[in-house]
Protein backbone atom coordinates (compact mmCIF):
# COMPACT_ATOMS: atom_id res chain seq x y z
CA UNK A 1 0.00 0.00 0.00
CA UNK A 2 1.01 3.17 -1.08
CA UNK A 3 0.69 4.93 2.17
CA UNK A 4 1.42 8.42 1.11
CA UNK A 5 -1.05 8.32 -2.07
CA UNK A 6 -3.37 6.08 0.84
CA UNK A 7 -2.91 9.50 3.06
CA UNK A 8 -3.50 12.15 -0.46
CA UNK A 9 -6.96 10.28 -1.18
CA UNK A 10 -8.60 8.69 2.08
CA UNK A 11 -8.02 11.64 4.22
CA UNK A 12 -10.91 13.64 4.27
CA UNK A 13 -13.28 15.70 6.52
CA UNK A 14 -15.24 13.56 7.58
CA UNK A 15 -17.17 13.17 11.30
CA UNK A 16 -15.87 11.13 14.18
CA UNK A 17 -19.26 9.56 14.19
CA UNK A 18 -20.27 9.63 18.00
CA UNK A 19 -23.69 9.39 16.53
CA UNK A 20 -25.70 9.11 13.17
CA UNK A 21 -26.88 11.65 12.25
CA UNK A 22 -24.57 13.99 13.13
CA UNK A 23 -24.90 17.17 15.42
CA UNK A 24 -24.29 19.47 12.29
CA UNK A 25 -27.74 17.81 11.38
CA UNK A 26 -29.63 18.31 14.19
CA UNK A 27 -32.67 20.91 13.46
CA UNK A 28 -34.99 23.33 16.04
CA UNK A 29 -37.58 20.55 14.95
CA UNK A 30 -37.05 18.93 17.95
CA UNK A 31 -38.13 21.20 21.11
CA UNK A 32 -38.37 20.71 24.41
CA UNK A 33 -42.06 19.49 23.04
CA UNK A 34 -40.76 16.86 21.00
CA UNK A 35 -38.19 15.54 24.16
CA UNK A 36 -40.92 15.51 26.87
CA UNK A 37 -42.84 13.17 24.76
CA UNK A 38 -39.98 11.11 23.91
CA UNK A 39 -39.03 11.32 27.85
CA UNK A 40 -42.61 10.68 29.03
CA UNK A 41 -43.21 7.48 26.39
CA UNK A 42 -39.59 5.79 28.11
CA UNK A 43 -40.76 1.91 28.86
CA UNK A 44 -40.81 0.99 32.73
CA UNK A 45 -38.07 -0.76 32.36
CA UNK A 46 -35.84 1.77 30.31
CA UNK A 47 -32.27 2.05 31.94
CA UNK A 48 -30.43 5.03 31.42
CA UNK A 49 -27.23 6.41 30.84
CA UNK A 50 -26.98 10.02 32.59
CA UNK A 51 -24.03 12.43 30.88
CA UNK A 52 -23.25 15.56 32.76
CA UNK A 53 -21.63 18.00 30.97
CA UNK A 54 -19.61 21.21 33.44
CA UNK A 55 -18.85 23.85 30.99
CA UNK A 56 -15.77 25.55 32.84
CA UNK A 57 -12.13 25.33 33.55
CA UNK A 58 -9.70 26.47 35.65
CA UNK A 59 -7.28 27.47 32.64
CA UNK A 60 -8.58 26.90 28.75
CA UNK A 61 -6.03 24.97 26.97
CA UNK A 62 -5.76 26.59 23.47
CA UNK A 63 -5.90 23.80 21.42
CA UNK A 64 -9.38 22.86 23.28
CA UNK A 65 -12.55 22.28 21.28
CA UNK A 66 -15.46 21.24 24.06
CA UNK A 67 -17.90 23.82 25.28
CA UNK A 68 -15.65 25.37 27.98
CA UNK A 69 -14.72 28.67 29.44
CA UNK A 70 -12.45 29.51 31.71
CA UNK A 71 -13.61 31.17 35.17
CA UNK A 72 -11.42 32.42 38.30
CA UNK A 73 -14.35 32.91 40.78
CA UNK A 74 -16.54 30.44 42.61
CA UNK A 75 -20.37 32.31 41.54
CA UNK A 76 -20.42 30.63 37.45
CA UNK A 77 -20.35 27.67 38.62
CA UNK A 78 -22.40 27.89 41.86
CA UNK A 79 -24.49 28.82 39.86
CA UNK A 80 -24.56 26.32 37.18
CA UNK A 81 -24.70 24.01 40.12
CA UNK A 82 -27.98 24.94 41.17
CA UNK A 83 -29.29 24.95 37.83
CA UNK A 84 -28.01 21.56 37.38
CA UNK A 85 -30.24 20.81 40.02
CA UNK A 86 -33.12 22.38 38.44
CA UNK A 87 -32.80 20.55 35.54
CA UNK A 88 -32.77 17.06 36.87
CA UNK A 89 -35.82 17.61 38.66
CA UNK A 90 -37.68 19.37 35.42
CA UNK A 91 -35.85 15.80 33.45
CA UNK A 92 -37.51 13.49 36.61
CA UNK A 93 -40.75 14.95 36.36
CA UNK A 94 -41.41 15.01 32.57
CA UNK A 95 -39.77 10.92 32.27
CA UNK A 96 -42.69 10.45 35.14
CA UNK A 97 -40.89 7.47 37.39
CA UNK A 98 -37.99 6.93 38.80
CA UNK A 99 -36.54 4.79 36.10
CA UNK A 100 -32.86 2.63 36.60
CA UNK A 101 -29.45 3.74 36.08
CA UNK A 102 -26.31 1.86 34.60
CA UNK A 103 -23.81 4.39 34.08
CA UNK A 104 -23.15 8.01 34.72
CA UNK A 105 -20.22 10.42 33.34
CA UNK A 106 -19.27 14.09 34.31
CA UNK A 107 -17.50 15.61 30.83
CA UNK A 108 -16.35 19.19 30.89
CA UNK A 109 -14.54 21.14 29.97
CA UNK A 110 -13.37 20.02 34.09
CA UNK A 111 -16.13 18.47 35.99
CA UNK A 112 -14.17 19.11 39.15
CA UNK A 113 -13.65 22.92 38.87
CA UNK A 114 -17.44 22.85 40.49
CA UNK A 115 -16.69 22.40 44.65
CA UNK A 116 -16.65 18.97 45.82
CA UNK A 117 -19.53 19.46 47.98
CA UNK A 118 -21.99 20.44 44.97
CA UNK A 119 -20.70 17.16 42.93
CA UNK A 120 -21.55 15.37 45.65
CA UNK A 121 -25.15 17.11 45.94
CA UNK A 122 -26.16 16.40 42.56
CA UNK A 123 -24.99 12.41 42.52
CA UNK A 124 -27.56 12.53 46.09
CA UNK A 125 -30.00 14.39 43.58
CA UNK A 126 -29.53 11.88 40.64
CA UNK A 127 -29.78 9.10 43.30
CA UNK A 128 -33.16 10.32 44.88
CA UNK A 129 -34.84 10.69 41.31
CA UNK A 130 -33.40 7.48 39.63
CA UNK A 131 -32.90 4.06 40.81
CA UNK A 132 -28.66 2.89 40.39
CA UNK A 133 -27.73 -0.31 39.84
CA UNK A 134 -25.40 -1.70 42.26
CA UNK A 135 -22.47 -1.77 39.67
CA UNK A 136 -23.51 1.60 38.49
CA UNK A 137 -20.35 3.17 36.70
CA UNK A 138 -19.25 6.65 37.82
CA UNK A 139 -16.80 8.30 35.47
CA UNK A 140 -15.34 11.33 36.05
CA UNK A 141 -12.71 13.48 33.37
CA UNK A 142 -10.17 15.12 35.56
CA UNK A 143 -7.57 17.60 35.19
CA UNK A 144 -4.50 16.89 37.50
CA UNK A 145 -3.46 20.11 37.62
CA UNK A 146 -6.36 20.99 40.01
CA UNK A 147 -6.83 17.57 41.61
CA UNK A 148 -6.72 18.99 45.43
CA UNK A 149 -7.17 16.37 48.20
CA UNK A 150 -10.34 17.97 48.91
CA UNK A 151 -11.19 17.18 44.93
CA UNK A 152 -9.66 13.29 44.81
CA UNK A 153 -11.77 12.76 48.67
CA UNK A 154 -14.92 14.28 47.40
CA UNK A 155 -14.60 11.74 44.18
CA UNK A 156 -15.00 9.19 46.30
CA UNK A 157 -18.14 10.61 48.40
CA UNK A 158 -19.81 11.12 45.11
CA UNK A 159 -19.01 7.42 44.31
CA UNK A 160 -16.69 7.74 41.40
CA UNK A 161 -15.55 4.66 40.32
CA UNK A 162 -13.42 5.59 37.14
CA UNK A 163 -11.68 8.60 36.40
CA UNK A 164 -10.06 10.14 33.09
CA UNK A 165 -6.71 11.71 33.55
CA UNK A 166 -6.19 14.76 30.61
CA UNK A 167 -2.36 14.72 29.47
CA UNK A 168 -2.29 14.95 25.89
CA UNK A 169 2.09 15.84 25.91
CA UNK A 170 4.43 15.57 28.77
CA UNK A 171 6.96 17.54 26.45
CA UNK A 172 7.35 20.70 28.06
CA UNK A 173 7.69 22.84 24.71
CA UNK A 174 4.46 21.49 23.58
CA UNK A 175 3.04 22.18 26.91
CA UNK A 176 4.09 25.60 26.90
CA UNK A 177 2.51 26.01 23.00
CA UNK A 178 -0.93 24.56 23.94
CA UNK A 179 -0.99 26.29 27.63
CA UNK A 180 -0.81 23.24 29.39
CA UNK A 181 2.15 23.08 31.32
CA UNK A 182 1.65 19.52 33.14
CA UNK A 183 4.41 17.53 34.66
CA UNK A 184 4.78 13.73 34.72
CA UNK A 185 5.54 14.07 38.32
CA UNK A 186 2.21 15.46 39.02
CA UNK A 187 0.31 13.32 36.97
CA UNK A 188 1.46 10.28 38.67
CA UNK A 189 0.98 11.59 41.86
CA UNK A 190 -2.92 12.02 40.83
CA UNK A 191 -3.31 8.38 39.79
CA UNK A 192 -1.82 7.21 42.62
CA UNK A 193 -3.84 9.23 45.13
CA UNK A 194 -7.28 7.84 42.98
CA UNK A 195 -5.85 4.02 43.30
CA UNK A 196 -5.30 4.79 47.42
CA UNK A 197 -8.52 5.48 47.10
CA UNK A 198 -9.70 2.86 45.79
CA UNK A 199 -10.69 4.08 42.58
CA UNK A 200 -8.45 1.69 40.72
CA UNK A 201 -9.77 2.43 37.47
CA UNK A 202 -8.09 5.00 35.25
CA UNK A 203 -7.80 6.18 31.40
CA UNK A 204 -5.37 8.32 30.16
CA UNK A 205 -6.01 11.02 27.63
CA UNK A 206 -2.98 11.50 24.58
CA UNK A 207 -3.13 13.69 21.51
CA UNK A 208 -1.03 13.78 18.46
CA UNK A 209 -0.55 16.73 15.83
CA UNK A 210 0.32 19.54 18.57
CA UNK A 211 2.28 22.33 18.05
CA UNK A 212 6.37 21.11 18.43
CA UNK A 213 5.17 17.14 18.17
CA UNK A 214 7.34 15.14 16.35
CA UNK A 215 7.37 11.41 16.17
CA UNK A 216 10.43 11.05 18.83
CA UNK A 217 8.45 13.66 21.47
CA UNK A 218 5.99 11.00 20.69
CA UNK A 219 7.51 7.40 21.98
CA UNK A 220 8.73 9.65 24.99
CA UNK A 221 5.02 10.65 26.03
CA UNK A 222 3.29 7.54 25.13
CA UNK A 223 6.32 5.53 27.55
CA UNK A 224 5.69 7.88 30.62
CA UNK A 225 1.87 7.71 30.06
CA UNK A 226 2.06 3.83 29.96
CA UNK A 227 4.21 4.01 32.97
CA UNK A 228 0.98 5.51 34.73
CA UNK A 229 0.04 2.06 34.49
CA UNK A 230 -3.93 2.80 33.44
CA UNK A 231 -6.45 0.28 32.13
CA UNK A 232 -7.54 2.30 28.95
CA UNK A 233 -5.59 4.71 26.93
CA UNK A 234 -7.03 7.33 24.54
CA UNK A 235 -4.92 9.14 21.10
CA UNK A 236 -7.06 11.79 19.72
CA UNK A 237 -5.73 13.62 16.72
CA UNK A 238 -5.89 17.23 17.08
CA UNK A 239 -8.47 19.09 14.93
CA UNK A 240 -7.67 22.15 14.11
CA UNK A 241 -10.98 24.49 13.35
CA UNK A 242 -10.37 28.15 14.56
CA UNK A 243 -13.16 28.82 12.53
CA UNK A 244 -15.08 27.15 15.01
CA UNK A 245 -12.77 27.80 17.81
CA UNK A 246 -11.08 31.20 18.33
CA UNK A 247 -8.72 30.35 21.05
CA UNK A 248 -6.96 27.83 18.61
CA UNK A 249 -5.74 30.77 16.73
CA UNK A 250 -3.18 31.58 19.77
CA UNK A 251 -1.34 28.10 18.58
CA UNK A 252 1.57 28.83 16.66
CA UNK A 253 0.31 27.82 13.69
CA UNK A 254 3.33 26.90 11.91
CA UNK A 255 4.29 24.75 14.54
CA UNK A 256 1.39 22.18 13.63
CA UNK A 257 2.67 19.11 12.04
CA UNK A 258 2.44 18.07 8.60
CA UNK A 259 0.47 15.64 7.18
CA UNK A 260 2.61 12.80 7.03
CA UNK A 261 4.27 13.77 10.46
CA UNK A 262 0.96 13.43 11.99
CA UNK A 263 1.05 9.88 10.24
CA UNK A 264 4.35 9.03 11.71
CA UNK A 265 2.85 10.53 15.43
CA UNK A 266 0.05 8.20 14.78
CA UNK A 267 2.12 4.89 13.73
CA UNK A 268 4.74 4.90 16.57
CA UNK A 269 2.21 5.88 19.45
CA UNK A 270 0.02 2.17 18.01
CA UNK A 271 3.38 0.30 18.61
CA UNK A 272 4.74 1.85 21.35
CA UNK A 273 1.07 1.17 23.11
CA UNK A 274 0.59 -2.41 21.43
CA UNK A 275 4.17 -3.47 22.58
CA UNK A 276 2.75 -3.13 25.81
CA UNK A 277 0.36 -5.50 25.82
CA UNK A 278 -2.63 -2.93 25.09
CA UNK A 279 -5.19 -3.69 22.23
CA UNK A 280 -6.50 -1.32 19.64
CA UNK A 281 -9.92 -0.64 20.42
CA UNK A 282 -12.13 0.67 17.21
CA UNK A 283 -10.32 4.26 16.20
CA UNK A 284 -8.73 5.90 18.98
CA UNK A 285 -8.71 3.52 22.12
CA UNK A 286 -6.52 1.03 23.33
CA UNK A 287 -7.47 -1.30 26.43
CA UNK A 288 -5.59 -4.01 28.44
CA UNK A 289 -6.69 -7.38 27.46
CA UNK A 290 -9.05 -8.03 30.73
CA UNK A 291 -10.32 -4.72 30.48
CA UNK A 292 -13.75 -4.54 30.06
CA UNK A 293 -13.27 -2.92 26.38
CA UNK A 294 -11.62 -5.78 25.14
CA UNK A 295 -13.79 -8.23 26.37
CA UNK A 296 -16.77 -6.30 24.64
CA UNK A 297 -14.43 -6.28 21.60
CA UNK A 298 -14.36 -9.79 21.70
CA UNK A 299 -18.26 -10.03 21.85
CA UNK A 300 -19.29 -7.57 19.64
CA UNK A 301 -21.11 -5.40 21.98
CA UNK A 302 -18.48 -2.63 22.17
CA UNK A 303 -20.58 0.43 21.39
CA UNK A 304 -19.59 4.38 20.53
CA UNK A 305 -21.69 7.41 21.52
CA UNK A 306 -20.57 10.99 22.42
CA UNK A 307 -18.27 9.87 24.98
CA UNK A 308 -16.31 7.74 22.60
CA UNK A 309 -16.04 3.74 22.80
CA UNK A 310 -17.73 2.26 25.63
CA UNK A 311 -19.29 -1.10 26.86
CA UNK A 312 -22.68 1.07 27.89
CA UNK A 313 -25.82 -1.09 26.53
CA UNK A 314 -27.90 1.20 27.56
CA UNK A 315 -30.53 2.67 25.06
CA UNK A 316 -31.37 6.26 26.70
CA UNK A 317 -28.70 8.61 27.41
CA UNK A 318 -29.48 11.07 29.13
CA UNK A 319 -27.91 15.09 29.24
CA UNK A 320 -27.54 17.25 31.35
CA UNK A 321 -26.24 20.78 31.46
CA UNK A 322 -25.54 23.74 28.73
CA UNK A 323 -24.74 21.93 25.05
CA UNK A 324 -25.36 18.40 26.64
CA UNK A 325 -26.67 15.39 23.83
CA UNK A 326 -28.85 13.18 24.79
CA UNK A 327 -29.66 9.89 22.98
CA UNK A 328 -33.18 8.11 22.88
CA UNK A 329 -34.79 5.80 21.09
CA UNK A 330 -36.65 8.06 18.69
CA UNK A 331 -33.80 10.40 17.76
CA UNK A 332 -31.44 12.96 19.42
CA UNK A 333 -31.51 15.89 21.50
CA UNK A 334 -29.52 18.96 22.48
CA UNK A 335 -29.49 21.19 24.94
CA UNK A 336 -29.32 24.83 24.10
CA UNK A 337 -25.10 25.13 24.26
CA UNK A 338 -25.13 29.63 25.49
CA UNK A 339 -24.92 29.23 29.20
CA UNK A 340 -27.30 31.99 29.66
CA UNK A 341 -30.21 30.56 27.20
CA UNK A 342 -30.03 26.86 28.68
CA UNK A 343 -29.93 28.76 32.57
CA UNK A 344 -33.67 30.93 31.61
CA UNK A 345 -34.92 27.91 30.25
CA UNK A 346 -34.50 26.21 32.95
CA UNK A 347 -35.01 28.49 35.04
CA UNK A 348 -38.63 28.62 34.02
CA UNK A 349 -39.23 25.02 34.18
CA UNK A 350 -38.56 23.82 30.61
CA UNK A 351 -36.49 21.38 28.98
CA UNK A 352 -33.75 23.44 27.74
CA UNK A 353 -34.04 21.33 24.20
CA UNK A 354 -32.29 23.39 21.67
CA UNK A 355 -32.22 21.12 18.40
CA UNK A 356 -32.06 17.26 17.84
CA UNK A 357 -32.96 14.98 15.70
CA UNK A 358 -35.74 12.21 15.20
CA UNK A 359 -35.00 8.87 12.95
CA UNK A 360 -36.32 7.48 10.59
CA UNK A 361 -36.12 3.05 9.36
CA UNK A 362 -33.57 4.36 7.01
CA UNK A 363 -31.55 6.62 9.56
CA UNK A 364 -31.61 3.42 12.31
CA UNK A 365 -30.07 0.92 9.33
CA UNK A 366 -26.89 2.92 8.25
CA UNK A 367 -26.25 4.40 12.35
CA UNK A 368 -26.26 0.36 12.95
CA UNK A 369 -23.45 -0.01 9.64
CA UNK A 370 -21.72 2.89 10.88
CA UNK A 371 -21.42 1.69 14.17
CA UNK A 372 -20.36 -1.62 13.61
CA UNK A 373 -17.98 -0.24 11.21
CA UNK A 374 -16.58 2.20 13.74
CA UNK A 375 -16.55 -0.59 16.67
CA UNK A 376 -15.59 -3.84 14.91
CA UNK A 377 -14.02 -2.50 11.69
CA UNK A 378 -16.19 -4.66 9.47
CA UNK A 379 -19.73 -5.08 8.74
CA UNK A 380 -21.81 -7.66 6.98
CA UNK A 381 -24.59 -4.93 5.02
CA UNK A 382 -26.57 -7.80 3.87
CA UNK A 383 -27.17 -9.28 7.32
CA UNK A 384 -27.80 -5.92 8.93
CA UNK A 385 -30.34 -5.26 6.17
CA UNK A 386 -32.23 -8.27 7.11
CA UNK A 387 -32.25 -7.86 10.74
CA UNK A 388 -33.64 -4.06 10.18
CA UNK A 389 -36.35 -5.72 7.38
CA UNK A 390 -34.88 -3.75 5.11
CA UNK A 391 -33.70 -4.47 1.17
CA UNK A 392 -30.00 -4.58 0.61
CA UNK A 393 -30.37 -2.59 -1.94
CA UNK A 394 -31.11 0.39 0.30
CA UNK A 395 -26.98 0.80 0.79
CA UNK A 396 -26.26 -0.04 -3.07
CA UNK A 397 -24.96 3.29 -3.70
CA UNK A 398 -22.27 2.94 -1.33
CA UNK A 399 -21.03 -0.38 -3.56
CA UNK A 400 -18.50 1.71 -6.24
CA UNK A 401 -16.76 3.71 -3.85
CA UNK A 402 -16.55 0.40 -1.72
CA UNK A 403 -15.27 -1.58 -4.32
CA UNK A 404 -12.64 1.70 -5.19
CA UNK A 405 -11.55 1.31 -1.64
CA UNK A 406 -10.70 -2.00 -1.71
CA UNK A 407 -9.13 -2.08 -5.20
CA UNK A 408 -6.95 0.96 -2.94
CA UNK A 409 -5.82 -1.53 0.06
CA UNK A 410 -8.01 -0.12 2.20
CA UNK A 411 -10.61 -2.29 2.56
CA UNK A 412 -11.86 -5.98 2.19
CA UNK A 413 -14.57 -6.09 0.19
CA UNK A 414 -17.01 -9.12 -1.46
CA UNK A 415 -20.31 -7.78 -2.11
CA UNK A 416 -22.04 -8.44 1.54
CA UNK A 417 -18.95 -7.56 3.93
CA UNK A 418 -16.42 -5.24 4.11
CA UNK A 419 -13.65 -4.95 6.50
CA UNK A 420 -10.88 -2.60 7.05
CA UNK A 421 -7.46 -3.98 6.64
CA UNK A 422 -5.73 -3.86 9.69
CA UNK A 423 -2.70 -1.10 8.25
CA UNK A 424 -5.70 1.09 7.16
CA UNK A 425 -7.78 1.24 10.71
CA UNK A 426 -7.24 5.13 10.77
CA UNK A 427 -9.09 5.80 7.59
CA UNK A 428 -12.18 3.97 9.14
CA UNK A 429 -13.96 7.30 9.50
CA UNK A 430 -13.97 7.71 5.58
CA UNK A 431 -15.53 3.82 5.11
CA UNK A 432 -17.69 4.90 7.29
CA UNK A 433 -18.66 7.95 5.31
CA UNK A 434 -19.47 6.10 2.39
CA UNK A 435 -22.70 5.21 4.65
CA UNK A 436 -23.61 9.10 5.54
CA UNK A 437 -26.15 10.02 3.05
CA UNK A 438 -26.13 13.48 4.94
CA UNK A 439 -22.70 14.66 4.81
CA UNK A 440 -22.37 16.82 1.95
CA UNK A 441 -17.85 16.57 0.99
CA UNK A 442 -17.72 20.26 -0.66
CA UNK A 443 -19.72 21.40 2.98
CA UNK A 444 -17.73 19.56 5.31
CA UNK A 445 -16.04 21.48 8.39
CA UNK A 446 -14.74 18.49 10.31
CA UNK A 447 -10.99 17.72 11.12
CA UNK A 448 -8.82 14.93 8.74
CA UNK A 449 -8.90 11.82 9.73
CA UNK A 450 -5.10 11.75 9.93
Amino acid sequence: MDITAIIEKYDARVPRYTSYPTAPHFSPAVDAGVYGGWLAALPENAVLSLYLHVPFCAQLCWYCGCHTTAVNKPEPVESYADTLLTEIDTVARAIGRKLRVKHVHWGGGTPTVMPPKRMAEIMDRLRARFTFEPDAEIAVEIDPRTATEDVLDGLVRMGCNRASLGVQDFDPKVQQAVNRVQSWDLTRSVADALRARGIGSINVDLMYGLPHQTAEGTVETVGRALDLNPDRIAVFGYAHVPWMKKQQLLLPEDALPGQMERWAQLQVTERVITARGYRAIGLDHYALPDDHLSTALDSESLRRNFQGYTTDQAPVLVGFGASSIGSLPEGYVQNAAALPEWRDKVRAGELPTKRGIALNAEDRLRRDVIEQLMCQGRVNIASIARRHGADPATLRAAEPRLQAMADDGVVDWDGSTVSIRPEARPFVRTVAAVFDTYLKPDQAKHARVV
